[in-house]
């Protein structure tokens, strides 16, 4: 019998995780994703990385994840500026700016980005909202597979902060991670 990899077994058990977790995602009440989105945000803007950002780049939730949509808003009122993540085919991530009402289109992902490109600089970002499926009380994050959020993170200066948020459900007592994973300084959730 042929021996399997350690590299293998941290795919495949993250290959069982992922689907587990968007199970889950996509059953999920709408009213309870509503309530803990809610929560979650009013934690984000308690913490003293979001209050002592000038630049927050968010994703844009879809597929059931926490809803970031309330949380841009206010970073607007705030007079922050927001930027989002704009992806090439090949799963490279830019970051954006995000200005009111701009016109968004599907991305190569699923995941909406802004139609107009307006890039900026890393140096610029303070604090990215990380999407995760799971996630561990270490900031180990499992992501939809394709490493886009790793290689950026990796890129961003030591200064930018990096938050995951999460569903209770999404919190693992464990995840597998690899010297290519990069995981998030905190993970808020509710």
């Amino acid at each position: 019998m042929r021996q399997l990899s350690k590299d293998r077994v941290v795919r495949l058990t993250k290959k069982i995780m992922r689907s587990k977790i968007l199970a889950r995602l996509k059953t999920q009440k709408e009213e309870d994703r509503n309530r803990k989105s809610g929560i979650i945000k009013k934690k984000l803007l308690r913490t003293l990385v979001f209050n002592k950002a000038k630049t927050v780049m968010f994703y844009l939730s879809f597929g059931g994840e926490v809803n970031t949509k309330g949380m841009i808003e206010q970073t607007y009122n705030l007079g922050k500026i927001v930027a989002v993540p704009w992806t090439k085919g090949n799963g490279a991530i830019r970051p954006s700016l995000l200005r009111k009402g701009m016109r968004l289109v599907r991305g190569p992902y699923g995941a909406k980005e802004p139609a107009a490109k307006e890039f900026i600089s890393l140096r610029n970002i303070d604090l990215v909202i990380v999407p995760g499926l799971a996630f561990d009380k270490k900031g180990n994050r499992l992501g939809r597979g394709k490493g886009c959020y790793d290689v950026f993170l990796k890129k961003l200066p030591k200064k930018a902060a990096s938050l995951g948020l999460a569903y209770d459900f999404q919190i693992l007592p464990f995840v597998p991670a690899t010297r290519e994973d990069k995981p998030v300084k905190r993970v808020l959730f509710a």
